[in-house]
Protein backbone atom coordinates (compact mmCIF):
# COMPACT_ATOMS: atom_id res chain seq x y z
CA UNK A 1 0.00 0.00 0.00
CA UNK A 2 1.28 3.44 -0.92
CA UNK A 3 2.25 5.60 2.06
CA UNK A 4 0.41 8.80 1.06
CA UNK A 5 0.65 12.28 2.58
CA UNK A 6 -2.91 11.85 3.89
CA UNK A 7 -1.99 8.67 5.76
CA UNK A 8 1.21 10.21 7.11
CA UNK A 9 -0.52 13.39 8.35
CA UNK A 10 -3.62 11.62 9.64
CA UNK A 11 -1.70 8.83 11.39
CA UNK A 12 0.68 11.41 12.86
CA UNK A 13 -2.21 13.48 14.24
CA UNK A 14 -3.89 10.31 15.61
CA UNK A 15 -0.68 9.34 17.37
CA UNK A 16 -0.31 12.83 18.88
CA UNK A 17 -3.98 12.92 20.00
CA UNK A 18 -3.77 9.45 21.59
CA UNK A 19 -0.51 10.26 23.34
CA UNK A 20 -1.82 13.60 24.62
CA UNK A 21 -5.15 12.03 25.69
CA UNK A 22 -3.40 9.22 27.56
CA UNK A 23 -1.01 11.65 29.19
CA UNK A 24 -3.78 14.06 30.18
CA UNK A 25 -5.93 11.23 31.55
CA UNK A 26 -3.12 9.63 33.57
CA UNK A 27 -1.71 12.94 34.79
CA UNK A 28 -5.13 14.35 35.68
CA UNK A 29 -6.29 11.17 37.37
CA UNK A 30 -3.10 10.94 39.43
CA UNK A 31 -3.28 14.64 40.32
CA UNK A 32 -6.93 14.33 41.36
CA UNK A 33 -6.17 11.19 43.35
CA UNK A 34 -3.30 12.87 45.20
CA UNK A 35 -5.38 16.00 45.78
CA UNK A 36 -8.36 13.96 47.01
CA UNK A 37 -6.25 11.87 49.40
CA UNK A 38 -4.52 15.03 50.65
CA UNK A 39 -7.90 16.66 51.27
CA UNK A 40 -9.16 13.56 53.12
CA UNK A 41 -5.97 13.51 55.15
CA UNK A 42 -6.53 17.04 56.40
CA UNK A 43 -10.24 16.33 57.01
CA UNK A 44 -9.25 13.30 59.09
CA UNK A 45 -6.73 15.44 60.94
CA UNK A 46 -9.43 17.98 61.74
CA UNK A 47 -11.70 15.13 62.82
CA UNK A 48 -8.96 13.79 65.09
CA UNK A 49 -8.47 17.21 66.64
CA UNK A 50 -12.23 17.40 67.32
CA UNK A 51 -12.33 13.91 68.84
CA UNK A 52 -9.32 14.67 71.02
CA UNK A 53 -11.51 17.07 73.02
CA UNK A 54 -13.68 14.11 74.05
CA UNK A 55 -10.90 11.54 74.47
CA UNK A 56 -8.35 13.52 76.53
CA UNK A 57 -10.62 14.00 79.64
CA UNK A 58 -11.32 10.24 79.65
CA UNK A 59 -7.60 9.44 79.45
CA UNK A 60 -6.87 11.80 82.32
CA UNK A 61 -9.33 9.85 84.55
CA UNK A 62 -8.19 6.44 83.20
CA UNK A 63 -11.75 5.71 82.19
CA UNK A 64 -10.61 3.13 79.59
CA UNK A 65 -13.84 1.07 79.53
CA UNK A 66 -16.01 4.06 78.74
CA UNK A 67 -13.32 5.23 76.27
CA UNK A 68 -13.60 2.05 74.17
CA UNK A 69 -17.41 2.12 74.09
CA UNK A 70 -17.40 5.83 73.26
CA UNK A 71 -14.94 5.29 70.40
CA UNK A 72 -17.01 2.41 68.99
CA UNK A 73 -20.20 4.51 69.11
CA UNK A 74 -18.58 7.53 67.44
CA UNK A 75 -16.94 5.30 64.78
CA UNK A 76 -20.30 3.81 63.87
CA UNK A 77 -21.91 7.22 63.67
CA UNK A 78 -19.28 8.74 61.34
CA UNK A 79 -18.34 5.47 59.56
CA UNK A 80 -14.70 6.03 60.38
CA UNK A 81 -12.30 3.77 62.22
CA UNK A 82 -10.90 5.35 65.38
CA UNK A 83 -8.01 3.97 67.43
CA UNK A 84 -6.61 5.29 70.74
CA UNK A 85 -2.99 4.27 71.43
CA UNK A 86 -1.01 4.84 74.64
CA UNK A 87 2.46 6.46 74.35
CA UNK A 88 3.89 2.96 74.90
CA UNK A 89 2.09 1.69 71.78
CA UNK A 90 -0.60 -0.27 73.59
CA UNK A 91 -4.01 0.01 71.94
CA UNK A 92 -6.45 1.46 74.51
CA UNK A 93 -9.57 1.63 72.32
CA UNK A 94 -10.64 0.82 68.74
CA UNK A 95 -13.92 1.35 66.95
CA UNK A 96 -13.70 -1.92 64.99
CA UNK A 97 -11.80 -4.44 67.08
CA UNK A 98 -11.28 -5.47 70.69
CA UNK A 99 -8.14 -3.59 71.83
CA UNK A 100 -7.14 -6.51 74.09
CA UNK A 101 -6.39 -8.64 71.05
CA UNK A 102 -4.58 -5.98 69.04
CA UNK A 103 -0.78 -5.89 68.77
CA UNK A 104 1.40 -3.04 69.98
CA UNK A 105 1.25 -0.04 67.55
CA UNK A 106 4.39 1.74 68.70
CA UNK A 107 6.17 0.81 65.44
CA UNK A 108 3.47 2.04 63.12
CA UNK A 109 4.88 4.85 60.90
CA UNK A 110 1.97 7.22 61.50
CA UNK A 111 2.29 6.68 65.32
CA UNK A 112 6.03 7.34 65.29
CA UNK A 113 5.55 10.48 63.17
CA UNK A 114 2.74 11.76 65.45
CA UNK A 115 4.81 11.34 68.61
CA UNK A 116 7.89 12.86 66.98
CA UNK A 117 6.49 15.60 64.71
CA UNK A 118 2.97 16.15 66.03
CA UNK A 119 1.30 14.68 62.92
CA UNK A 120 1.57 11.40 61.03
CA UNK A 121 -0.08 9.84 58.00
CA UNK A 122 0.31 6.56 56.14
CA UNK A 123 -1.34 4.47 53.42
CA UNK A 124 -0.81 0.76 53.98
CA UNK A 125 -2.37 -2.62 54.32
CA UNK A 126 -4.02 -3.26 57.69
CA UNK A 127 -3.28 -6.70 59.16
CA UNK A 128 -6.16 -6.25 61.57
CA UNK A 129 -8.99 -5.57 59.11
CA UNK A 130 -7.19 -7.08 56.11
CA UNK A 131 -7.71 -4.03 53.90
CA UNK A 132 -5.68 -1.09 52.55
CA UNK A 133 -6.36 2.05 54.59
CA UNK A 134 -5.50 5.74 54.96
CA UNK A 135 -4.22 6.50 58.47
CA UNK A 136 -3.96 9.93 60.14
CA UNK A 137 -2.59 10.27 63.71
CA UNK A 138 -2.08 13.17 66.11
CA UNK A 139 -0.80 13.20 69.71
CA UNK A 140 -3.29 13.70 72.58
CA UNK A 141 -1.55 16.59 74.25
CA UNK A 142 -2.85 18.52 77.24
CA UNK A 143 -0.84 21.13 79.12
CA UNK A 144 2.42 19.81 77.66
CA UNK A 145 1.75 16.19 78.57
CA UNK A 146 1.10 13.51 75.94
CA UNK A 147 -1.58 11.06 77.12
CA UNK A 148 -1.52 9.03 73.92
CA UNK A 149 -2.25 9.13 70.20
CA UNK A 150 -5.58 9.27 68.41
CA UNK A 151 -5.63 7.68 64.96
CA UNK A 152 -8.48 7.94 62.50
CA UNK A 153 -8.57 5.96 59.23
CA UNK A 154 -10.71 5.26 56.19
CA UNK A 155 -10.84 2.28 53.87
CA UNK A 156 -9.12 3.20 50.55
CA UNK A 157 -11.55 0.93 48.72
CA UNK A 158 -14.22 3.52 49.38
CA UNK A 159 -11.91 6.23 48.07
CA UNK A 160 -10.94 4.18 45.01
CA UNK A 161 -14.61 3.52 44.24
CA UNK A 162 -15.19 7.25 44.16
CA UNK A 163 -12.03 7.86 42.13
CA UNK A 164 -12.96 5.13 39.64
CA UNK A 165 -16.33 6.78 39.04
CA UNK A 166 -14.54 10.07 38.55
CA UNK A 167 -12.00 8.38 36.21
CA UNK A 168 -14.83 6.88 34.14
CA UNK A 169 -16.37 10.30 33.68
CA UNK A 170 -12.98 11.72 32.73
CA UNK A 171 -12.39 8.85 30.30
CA UNK A 172 -15.74 9.41 28.62
CA UNK A 173 -14.98 13.10 28.29
CA UNK A 174 -11.53 12.41 26.83
CA UNK A 175 -12.93 9.83 24.40
CA UNK A 176 -15.51 12.34 23.17
CA UNK A 177 -12.81 15.01 22.79
CA UNK A 178 -10.52 12.47 21.03
CA UNK A 179 -13.28 11.44 18.65
CA UNK A 180 -14.01 15.07 17.80
CA UNK A 181 -10.28 15.68 17.38
CA UNK A 182 -10.00 12.69 15.03
CA UNK A 183 -12.86 14.01 12.92
CA UNK A 184 -11.15 17.40 12.80
CA UNK A 185 -7.82 15.71 11.98
CA UNK A 186 -9.46 13.74 9.16
CA UNK A 187 -10.93 16.92 7.68
CA UNK A 188 -7.60 18.76 8.09
CA UNK A 189 -5.63 15.88 6.54
CA UNK A 190 -8.02 15.76 3.62
CA UNK A 191 -7.71 19.51 3.11
CA UNK A 192 -3.92 19.14 3.08
CA UNK A 193 -3.63 15.98 0.98
CA UNK A 194 -6.15 16.89 -1.74
CA UNK A 195 -4.19 19.87 -3.14
CA UNK A 196 -0.93 17.95 -2.73
CA UNK A 197 -2.40 15.12 -4.83
CA UNK A 198 -3.32 17.68 -7.48
CA UNK A 199 0.24 19.06 -7.32
CA UNK A 200 1.72 15.57 -7.68
CA UNK A 201 -0.47 14.86 -10.71
CA UNK A 202 0.34 18.25 -12.25
CA UNK A 203 4.09 17.75 -11.74
CA UNK A 204 3.78 14.26 -13.21
CA UNK A 205 2.07 15.66 -16.29
CA UNK A 206 4.84 18.27 -16.66
CA UNK A 207 7.52 15.60 -16.28
CA UNK A 208 5.87 13.66 -19.12
CA UNK A 209 5.87 16.75 -21.35
CA UNK A 210 2.25 17.80 -20.82
CA UNK A 211 2.32 21.47 -19.76
CA UNK A 212 -1.44 22.09 -19.99
CA UNK A 213 -2.12 21.38 -16.29
CA UNK A 214 -3.51 24.33 -14.32
CA UNK A 215 -3.99 24.52 -10.53
CA UNK A 216 -6.65 26.67 -8.87
CA UNK A 217 -6.88 26.02 -5.12
CA UNK A 218 -8.68 29.25 -4.12
CA UNK A 219 -6.53 29.35 -1.01
CA UNK A 220 -4.70 32.27 0.55
CA UNK A 221 -2.01 30.23 2.24
CA UNK A 222 1.33 28.70 1.19
CA UNK A 223 -0.39 26.03 -0.92
CA UNK A 224 -2.17 28.76 -2.85
CA UNK A 225 1.17 30.53 -3.44
CA UNK A 226 2.67 27.20 -4.50
CA UNK A 227 -0.13 26.68 -7.03
CA UNK A 228 0.44 30.16 -8.49
CA UNK A 229 4.21 29.51 -8.71
CA UNK A 230 3.57 26.16 -10.39
CA UNK A 231 1.26 27.71 -12.96
CA UNK A 232 3.85 30.39 -13.74
CA UNK A 233 6.63 27.80 -13.95
CA UNK A 234 4.52 25.59 -16.20
CA UNK A 235 3.83 28.45 -18.59
CA UNK A 236 7.53 29.29 -18.82
CA UNK A 237 8.48 25.63 -19.29
CA UNK A 238 5.87 25.27 -21.99
CA UNK A 239 7.29 28.28 -23.82
CA UNK A 240 10.92 27.15 -23.37
CA UNK A 241 10.17 23.59 -24.49
CA UNK A 242 8.39 24.95 -27.52
CA UNK A 243 11.45 27.05 -28.37
CA UNK A 244 13.75 24.12 -27.61
CA UNK A 245 11.74 21.81 -29.85
CA UNK A 246 11.86 24.39 -32.64
CA UNK A 247 15.61 24.84 -32.18
CA UNK A 248 16.09 21.07 -32.14
CA UNK A 249 14.17 20.69 -35.38
CA UNK A 250 16.14 23.58 -36.88
CA UNK A 251 19.40 22.05 -35.67
CA UNK A 252 18.34 18.69 -37.08
CA UNK A 253 17.59 20.24 -40.46
CA UNK A 254 20.95 22.04 -40.47
CA UNK A 255 22.84 18.86 -39.53
CA UNK A 256 20.98 16.86 -42.16
CA UNK A 257 21.67 19.45 -44.85
CA UNK A 258 25.44 19.51 -44.27
CA UNK A 259 27.23 17.81 -47.15
CA UNK A 260 30.12 16.76 -44.92
CA UNK A 261 29.68 13.66 -42.82
CA UNK A 262 29.23 14.36 -39.10
CA UNK A 263 29.03 12.13 -36.04
CA UNK A 264 29.26 12.52 -32.27
CA UNK A 265 31.01 9.95 -30.05
CA UNK A 266 30.50 9.88 -26.27
CA UNK A 267 33.14 9.09 -23.65
CA UNK A 268 32.43 5.35 -23.79
CA UNK A 269 33.11 5.26 -27.55
CA UNK A 270 29.48 4.93 -28.59
CA UNK A 271 28.17 6.95 -31.55
CA UNK A 272 25.25 9.05 -30.27
CA UNK A 273 24.52 11.19 -33.34
CA UNK A 274 25.18 11.12 -37.08
CA UNK A 275 23.85 13.12 -40.01
CA UNK A 276 22.42 11.86 -43.30
CA UNK A 277 25.66 12.48 -45.21
CA UNK A 278 27.61 10.17 -42.93
CA UNK A 279 24.85 7.56 -43.09
CA UNK A 280 25.06 7.73 -46.91
CA UNK A 281 28.81 7.10 -46.71
CA UNK A 282 28.19 3.92 -44.68
CA UNK A 283 24.85 3.02 -46.31
CA UNK A 284 23.52 2.45 -42.78
CA UNK A 285 22.89 4.27 -39.49
CA UNK A 286 25.86 3.99 -37.10
CA UNK A 287 24.06 5.33 -34.03
CA UNK A 288 24.29 3.29 -30.77
CA UNK A 289 27.29 1.43 -32.20
CA UNK A 290 30.91 1.75 -31.08
CA UNK A 291 33.21 3.69 -33.39
CA UNK A 292 35.65 0.78 -33.80
CA UNK A 293 32.77 -1.28 -35.21
CA UNK A 294 32.23 1.35 -37.93
CA UNK A 295 35.67 2.67 -38.88
CA UNK A 296 37.73 -0.57 -39.12
CA UNK A 297 40.78 1.49 -40.01
CA UNK A 298 43.81 1.31 -37.66
CA UNK A 299 44.95 4.88 -38.37
CA UNK A 300 41.43 6.24 -37.87
CA UNK A 301 40.90 4.27 -34.64
CA UNK A 302 44.30 5.43 -33.32
CA UNK A 303 43.37 9.04 -34.11
CA UNK A 304 40.08 8.78 -32.19
CA UNK A 305 41.84 7.09 -29.24
CA UNK A 306 44.46 9.83 -29.15
CA UNK A 307 41.92 12.67 -29.23
CA UNK A 308 39.78 11.12 -26.48
CA UNK A 309 42.80 10.34 -24.33
CA UNK A 310 44.53 13.72 -24.66
CA UNK A 311 41.35 15.88 -25.03
CA UNK A 312 42.75 17.67 -28.07
CA UNK A 313 41.56 18.68 -31.54
CA UNK A 314 43.34 18.07 -34.85
CA UNK A 315 42.82 17.15 -38.51
CA UNK A 316 44.27 14.39 -40.65
CA UNK A 317 43.86 12.97 -44.15
CA UNK A 318 42.70 9.33 -43.89
CA UNK A 319 41.52 6.86 -46.49
CA UNK A 320 38.06 5.55 -45.61
CA UNK A 321 35.49 3.59 -47.64
CA UNK A 322 37.69 3.74 -50.77
CA UNK A 323 37.88 7.54 -50.60
CA UNK A 324 40.18 10.10 -49.05
CA UNK A 325 38.65 12.25 -46.32
CA UNK A 326 39.97 15.12 -44.24
CA UNK A 327 38.90 14.04 -40.74
CA UNK A 328 38.46 16.93 -38.28
CA UNK A 329 38.45 15.75 -34.65
CA UNK A 330 37.17 18.18 -31.99
CA UNK A 331 36.81 17.13 -28.35
CA UNK A 332 34.17 19.07 -26.37
CA UNK A 333 35.31 18.93 -22.75
CA UNK A 334 32.05 20.34 -21.34
CA UNK A 335 30.02 17.42 -22.77
CA UNK A 336 32.80 14.80 -22.78
CA UNK A 337 32.00 14.18 -26.45
CA UNK A 338 34.06 13.92 -29.62
CA UNK A 339 32.75 15.57 -32.80
CA UNK A 340 34.09 14.12 -36.05
CA UNK A 341 33.57 15.86 -39.41
CA UNK A 342 34.48 14.18 -42.71
CA UNK A 343 35.40 16.34 -45.72
CA UNK A 344 35.59 14.36 -48.97
CA UNK A 345 38.84 15.53 -50.60
CA UNK A 346 39.17 12.66 -53.07
CA UNK A 347 38.73 14.97 -56.10
CA UNK A 348 41.19 17.49 -54.70
CA UNK A 349 43.78 14.80 -54.09
CA UNK A 350 43.31 13.53 -57.64
CA UNK A 351 43.70 17.08 -58.99
CA UNK A 352 46.79 17.53 -56.83
CA UNK A 353 48.26 14.33 -58.24
CA UNK A 354 47.45 15.47 -61.78
CA UNK A 355 49.13 18.83 -61.05
CA UNK A 356 52.23 17.13 -59.63
CA UNK A 357 52.40 14.76 -62.57
CA UNK A 358 51.96 17.70 -64.95
CA UNK A 359 54.77 19.65 -63.27
CA UNK A 360 57.03 16.61 -63.36
CA UNK A 361 56.24 15.80 -67.00
CA UNK A 362 56.58 19.40 -68.17
CA UNK A 363 59.84 19.76 -66.28
CA UNK A 364 61.21 16.60 -67.84
CA UNK A 365 60.09 17.74 -71.28
CA UNK A 366 61.64 21.20 -70.78
CA UNK A 367 64.94 19.99 -69.44
CA UNK A 368 66.12 18.28 -72.63
CA UNK A 369 65.57 21.17 -75.12
CA UNK A 370 66.86 23.71 -72.58
CA UNK A 371 70.02 21.70 -72.09
CA UNK A 372 70.48 21.45 -75.85
CA UNK A 373 69.92 25.21 -76.27
CA UNK A 374 72.45 25.96 -73.53
CA UNK A 375 74.99 23.65 -75.17
CA UNK A 376 74.65 25.27 -78.60
CA UNK A 377 74.78 28.75 -77.02
CA UNK A 378 78.08 27.89 -75.38
CA UNK A 379 79.36 26.67 -78.77
CA UNK A 380 78.20 29.88 -80.43
CA UNK A 381 79.96 31.96 -77.76
CA UNK A 382 83.26 30.43 -78.74
CA UNK A 383 82.72 31.41 -82.38
CA UNK A 384 80.97 34.80 -82.11
CA UNK A 385 82.24 38.37 -81.96
CA UNK A 386 82.16 40.82 -79.06
CA UNK A 387 78.79 42.49 -79.97
CA UNK A 388 77.14 39.18 -80.55
CA UNK A 389 78.50 37.88 -77.23
CA UNK A 390 76.41 40.39 -75.22
CA UNK A 391 73.17 39.00 -76.68
CA UNK A 392 74.32 35.46 -76.17
CA UNK A 393 75.03 36.26 -72.48
CA UNK A 394 71.46 37.44 -72.01
CA UNK A 395 70.06 34.31 -73.69
CA UNK A 396 72.36 32.10 -71.62
CA UNK A 397 71.40 33.81 -68.35
CA UNK A 398 67.70 33.29 -68.99
CA UNK A 399 68.32 29.74 -70.14
CA UNK A 400 70.18 29.06 -66.86
CA UNK A 401 67.27 30.52 -64.96
CA UNK A 402 64.82 28.22 -66.78
CA UNK A 403 67.05 25.20 -66.15
CA UNK A 404 67.30 26.08 -62.43
CA UNK A 405 63.55 26.48 -62.25
CA UNK A 406 62.99 23.10 -63.93
CA UNK A 407 65.46 21.43 -61.56
CA UNK A 408 63.76 23.04 -58.54
CA UNK A 409 60.34 21.96 -59.82
CA UNK A 410 61.55 18.39 -60.25
CA UNK A 411 63.04 18.37 -56.78
CA UNK A 412 59.85 19.87 -55.24
CA UNK A 413 57.73 17.33 -57.13
CA UNK A 414 59.80 14.45 -55.75
CA UNK A 415 59.50 15.86 -52.21
CA UNK A 416 55.72 16.15 -52.49
CA UNK A 417 55.38 12.59 -53.77
CA UNK A 418 57.11 11.10 -50.73
CA UNK A 419 55.21 11.48 -47.44
CA UNK A 420 57.99 9.89 -45.35
CA UNK A 421 61.74 9.37 -45.36
CA UNK A 422 63.14 6.05 -46.52
CA UNK A 423 66.90 6.66 -46.57
CA UNK A 424 67.99 7.72 -43.09
CA UNK A 425 71.37 7.63 -41.40
CA UNK A 426 73.05 9.11 -38.36
CA UNK A 427 74.58 12.35 -39.71
CA UNK A 428 77.01 14.77 -38.06
CA UNK A 429 75.31 18.08 -38.86
CA UNK A 430 78.45 20.07 -37.98
CA UNK A 431 80.49 18.19 -40.57
CA UNK A 432 77.67 18.42 -43.14
CA UNK A 433 77.33 22.19 -42.66
CA UNK A 434 81.10 22.64 -42.92
CA UNK A 435 81.09 20.90 -46.33
CA UNK A 436 78.20 23.06 -47.59
CA UNK A 437 79.94 26.25 -46.43
CA UNK A 438 83.03 25.25 -48.46
CA UNK A 439 80.83 25.20 -51.58
CA UNK A 440 79.83 28.85 -51.04
CA UNK A 441 83.23 30.09 -49.78
CA UNK A 442 84.25 31.61 -53.12
CA UNK A 443 80.82 33.16 -53.73
CA UNK A 444 80.91 34.79 -50.28
CA UNK A 445 84.48 36.03 -50.76
CA UNK A 446 83.54 37.56 -54.13
CA UNK A 447 80.90 39.66 -52.32
CA UNK A 448 83.27 40.34 -49.39
CA UNK A 449 80.87 38.55 -46.98
CA UNK A 450 82.05 36.55 -43.95
CA UNK A 451 80.65 33.00 -43.96
CA UNK A 452 80.82 31.66 -40.36
CA UNK A 453 79.96 28.27 -38.79
CA UNK A 454 79.03 28.31 -35.07
CA UNK A 455 79.00 24.67 -33.90
CA UNK A 456 81.29 23.88 -30.98
CA UNK A 457 80.34 20.21 -30.66
CA UNK A 458 79.26 17.56 -33.11
CA UNK A 459 75.49 17.24 -33.31
CA UNK A 460 74.18 13.94 -34.67
CA UNK A 461 70.78 13.61 -36.31
CA UNK A 462 69.09 10.55 -37.83
CA UNK A 463 68.00 11.99 -41.18
CA UNK A 464 68.24 11.92 -44.98
CA UNK A 465 71.68 13.53 -45.42
CA UNK A 466 71.10 14.47 -49.08
CA UNK A 467 67.85 16.37 -48.29
CA UNK A 468 69.34 18.12 -45.24
CA UNK A 469 72.29 19.14 -47.45
CA UNK A 470 69.83 20.55 -50.04
CA UNK A 471 68.06 22.46 -47.24
CA UNK A 472 71.35 24.04 -46.08
CA UNK A 473 72.40 24.85 -49.67
CA UNK A 474 69.13 26.68 -50.33
CA UNK A 475 69.20 28.60 -47.02
CA UNK A 476 72.87 29.66 -47.33
CA UNK A 477 72.54 30.48 -51.04
CA UNK A 478 69.48 32.58 -50.28
CA UNK A 479 71.30 34.42 -47.45
CA UNK A 480 74.33 35.25 -49.67
CA UNK A 481 72.12 36.39 -52.57
CA UNK A 482 70.29 38.94 -50.43
CA UNK A 483 73.30 40.14 -48.39
CA UNK A 484 75.53 42.86 -49.81
CA UNK A 485 77.81 43.32 -46.82
CA UNK A 486 78.43 41.87 -43.38
CA UNK A 487 78.17 38.15 -42.67
CA UNK A 488 76.18 34.95 -42.97
CA UNK A 489 76.18 32.88 -39.75
CA UNK A 490 75.26 29.18 -39.57
CA UNK A 491 74.76 27.89 -35.97
CA UNK A 492 73.97 24.34 -34.86
CA UNK A 493 73.33 23.24 -31.27
CA UNK A 494 71.23 21.02 -29.04
CA UNK A 495 68.73 22.63 -26.67
CA UNK A 496 66.21 20.81 -24.44
CA UNK A 497 66.95 17.58 -26.33
CA UNK A 498 66.00 19.27 -29.63
CA UNK A 499 68.26 20.32 -32.50
CA UNK A 500 68.34 24.04 -33.38
CA UNK A 501 69.78 25.05 -36.75
CA UNK A 502 69.91 28.77 -37.63
CA UNK A 503 71.01 30.63 -40.77
CA UNK A 504 71.34 34.36 -40.10
CA UNK A 505 72.43 37.17 -42.42
CA UNK A 506 72.94 40.93 -42.28
CA UNK A 507 71.20 41.51 -45.59
CA UNK A 508 68.35 43.66 -46.79
CA UNK A 509 65.73 41.94 -44.61
CA UNK A 510 62.12 41.08 -45.38
CA UNK A 511 59.15 43.41 -44.78
CA UNK A 512 56.89 42.04 -42.01
CA UNK A 513 53.81 41.93 -44.28
CA UNK A 514 55.54 39.36 -46.54
CA UNK A 515 56.82 36.97 -43.84
CA UNK A 516 53.70 34.76 -43.94
CA UNK A 517 54.03 34.06 -47.69
CA UNK A 518 57.76 33.52 -48.29
CA UNK A 519 57.40 29.72 -48.22
CA UNK A 520 54.85 29.71 -51.04
CA UNK A 521 55.90 28.50 -54.50
CA UNK A 522 57.13 31.14 -56.95
CA UNK A 523 56.53 33.87 -54.35
CA UNK A 524 59.15 36.60 -54.88
CA UNK A 525 59.22 39.87 -52.93
CA UNK A 526 61.54 41.87 -55.27
CA UNK A 527 60.99 40.46 -58.77
CA UNK A 528 63.60 42.70 -60.46
CA UNK A 529 66.31 41.65 -57.98
CA UNK A 530 65.24 38.02 -58.25
CA UNK A 531 65.58 38.06 -62.04
CA UNK A 532 68.94 39.75 -61.74
CA UNK A 533 70.37 37.12 -59.35
CA UNK A 534 68.56 34.19 -61.01
CA UNK A 535 66.05 33.30 -58.24
CA UNK A 536 63.23 30.86 -59.07
CA UNK A 537 60.95 31.46 -56.04
CA UNK A 538 61.03 27.73 -55.19
CA UNK A 539 64.02 27.47 -52.85
CA UNK A 540 62.17 28.18 -49.58
CA UNK A 541 59.28 25.89 -50.61
CA UNK A 542 61.82 23.08 -51.01
CA UNK A 543 63.32 23.94 -47.61
CA UNK A 544 59.92 23.81 -45.91
CA UNK A 545 59.08 20.41 -47.44
CA UNK A 546 62.40 18.96 -46.29
CA UNK A 547 61.83 20.27 -42.73
CA UNK A 548 58.29 18.83 -42.61
CA UNK A 549 59.50 15.45 -43.88
CA UNK A 550 61.83 15.37 -40.84
CA UNK A 551 58.90 16.29 -38.52
CA UNK A 552 60.53 19.65 -37.87
CA UNK A 553 59.45 23.25 -37.75
CA UNK A 554 60.84 26.34 -39.51
CA UNK A 555 60.34 29.98 -38.54
CA UNK A 556 61.69 33.28 -39.84
CA UNK A 557 62.55 36.56 -38.08
CA UNK A 558 63.57 39.62 -40.03
CA UNK A 559 64.26 43.32 -39.52
CA UNK A 560 64.15 45.42 -42.65
CA UNK A 561 67.65 46.71 -43.51
CA UNK A 562 69.33 44.68 -40.72
CA UNK A 563 69.00 41.06 -41.69
CA UNK A 564 67.03 37.81 -41.53
CA UNK A 565 67.25 34.64 -39.42
CA UNK A 566 65.76 31.28 -40.44
CA UNK A 567 65.38 28.89 -37.46
CA UNK A 568 64.86 25.15 -37.99
CA UNK A 569 63.89 22.99 -35.00
CA UNK A 570 64.17 19.20 -35.31
CA UNK A 571 62.69 16.83 -32.71
CA UNK A 572 64.85 14.21 -30.94
CA UNK A 573 65.93 11.38 -33.26
CA UNK A 574 64.11 8.05 -33.03
CA UNK A 575 66.34 5.27 -34.27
Amino acid sequence: MKNTIFLKVFSGIIAIILLLSSFIFLFSFRTIKIHYITTLTYELKNLANTLSLTVIPMLKTDNIVNLDSTVKKIGRDINTRITIIAPSGKVLADSKKNPLFMENHRGRPEIRAALKKGFGTSIRYSTTVKKEMLYVAIPLNSQGKIYGVIRVSLFLSDIYTLLNKLGEKMLYSILIITLLSLIAAFIFSRSMSAPIKQLVKAFGDSANGNFDSYLNFNRKDELGDLAKSFNLMNERLKKQFKELRANKEKFGRIISSINEGLLVIDRTGKITLSNKSFQNILSESPENKFYWEIFRNPKLIDSVDRVMKENISFSDEIEFMDKIYLFSFSFVTANNELIVVLHDITKFKKLEKIKKDLVANVSHELRTPLTAIKGYLETMEDESGENFDRYLDIVERHTDRLINMVNDLLQLSELEKSDHLTEKENVDLKKLAKNVIEIFKKKADDKNISLILDAHDSVFFNCDSFKIEQMLINLIDNAIKYTDKGEVLVSIKKENNKILLKVSDTGIGIPSEYLDRIFERFYVIDKSRSRMIGGTGLGLSIVKHIVLLHMGKITVDSILGKGTTFTVIFPPSKD
